[in-house]
């Protein structure tokens, strides 16, 4: 793109006259070798560092590739995986929903087989992925908000655990929750997933604004 700096008028009217004037350093100026050539500056072909950056800057911060599409896509099965149990109840109950996530149970399986699986997980999103500034923040900002997603699972185990009834009014209260939880964690996976791999930046309610403040 070329920028032209503006040419202020001088004060007095401008006039115009049929007949052309033509002035000698003017023509000085076209006869002299270096008129209306390109200054002794590198080229954007020449400098590969700011080829770079003007890439870069076109691309954005938040677009993506298909690499990363399909790595912050398969970063949303992490905290569906690891609060798979809060679906008891739904799952059982409901058989569209068993369906729906049976082609899952092999990883599931495999995800639940260690219970310090879901730690090394975390701890290799964390450190390898987010931290990492060779992986764009497009990844990086949908791999944090998995994480978060995952630690706000913290609440409802608490809350299981400290009230763990048999019967009555506060079992309907855990169905309820669990049920609840499980149904976010399901809708977090589909919208999260499916938007990645579409290219676009899912903003998961709750947990977007603190995957923001941790991704630079």
């Amino acid at each position: 793109m070329l920028l032209c700096n503006p040419i202020t008028s001088p004060s007095a009217p401008l006039t115009l006259s049929p007949k052309t004037h033509y002035s000698p350093s003017l023509f000085s100026l076209k006869n002299h070798p270096s008129f209306l050539t390109t200054p002794n500056f590198p080229s954007i072909k020449d400098n590969p560092t700011r080829r770079k950056l003007l890439i870069v800057q076109a691309k954005g911060e938040d677009s993506a590739d298909g690499p990363d599409r399909l790595i912050s896509a398969i970063c949303y099965f992490y905290p569906f995986f690891d609060g798979i149990q809060y679906g008891k109840y739904v799952i059982t109950q409901f058989t569209p929903i068993q369906v729906l996530i049976q082609p899952l149970f092999p990883a599931i399986k495999v995800f639940k087989s260690f219970p310090l699986n879901g730690f090394l997980v975390f701890l290799t999103l964390y450190f390898v992925v987010v931290r990492n500034p060779n992986f764009s923040r497009y990844v990086r900002f949908n791999t944090m908000q998995a994480i978060v997603l995952d630690v706000l699972l913290i609440f409802p185990d608490l809350l299981e655990r400290s009230f763990n009834p048999k019967e009555g009014l506060g079992l309907d209260l855990v169905m309820s929750v669990d049920s609840t939880v499980f149904l976010f964690l399901l809708v977090c996976l589909i919208y999260g997933s499916s938007s990645c791999l579409f290219g676009q930046l899912p903003r998961l309610p709750i947990v977007a604004e603190a995957a923001d403040r941790q991704v630079l």
